[in-house]
């Protein structure tokens, strides 16, 4: 059974612990030459985007910890893994509290918002763009399941990579947007993993998963 009841923002980062706006570089301005170049590459990227690179974005736009099963492997899922599961649910609340943060300070325009040619092929969010909260919850879990699974940490990372990018595929970020979100999500990793809390949540993470890493190894080797 997972280690607590429903998630709430707080339980190990508290939003008013932190200032975003201090965290990261300050959101380009909707005239600057920054995001001149940012629509730009968000119109090259929507000239050029393949079926596929459409069902990624779209299968990304509901973005989930144990999409992350095809690197790990096939076992990790919620049903499995209910302490897993509640472990990045609380991660979840937490980083969407604190990066939401940014979105308001600096409510930055969606790239559709400022150009009309700009098609959205996933959900356009009404909240401001930067930084993008998928890109920085991608580097938080990755930066976290690494803790987990440190032999597939550099595959991780690409994976967090990947669902940043696909954010500009699906016509809802600018490239500035998935860097401040990778920034981000590195330093909330380090300050996450300075609690006592999560420390003792992760322990308890790592001893349930390690019974279905010990299955799994026992079937692929009969």
């Amino acid at each position: 059974m997972p280690l607590w009841g429903t998630p709430d923002a707080g339980r190990y980062l508290r939003e008013q612990d932190f200032d975003v706006a201090k965290m990261i570089p300050v959101a380009p301005t909707n005239d600057s030459l920054q995001t001149k170049v940012d629509l730009e590459v968000v119109r090259q990227v929507q000239e050029r985007r393949r079926p596929e690179q459409v069902a990624l974005a779209r299968y990304f736009a509901h973005d989930t910890v144990f999409q992350y099963g095809d690197i790990i492997g096939p076992w990790i899922t919620a049903d499995k893994l209910p302490v897993t599961a509640a472990f990045f649910d609380q991660i979840h609340e937490d980083r969407y509290a604190i990066s939401s943060q940014g979105k308001r300070v600096w409510n930055r325009p969606r790239p559709p918002l400022l150009d009309s040619n700009i098609h959205v092929c996933v959900p356009l969010p009404k909240s401001g763009s930067y930084p993008s909260g998928h890109s920085t919850q991608a580097f938080v879990w990755a930066g976290l399941l690494a803790e987990i699974f440190p032999e597939h940490r550099a595959e991780l990372r690409d994976r967090a990579a990947l669902v940043a990018w696909s954010r500009i595929i699906g016509g809802v970020h600018y490239p500035s947007d998935i860097v401040s979100g990778r920034m981000l999500g590195d330093q909330l990793v380090k300050e996450f993993l300075k609690v006592p809390d999560l420390q003792k949540d992760l322990t308890a993470v790592r001893e349930e998963v390690a019974q279905f890493e010990t299955e799994a190894l026992a079937e692929a080797v009969n």
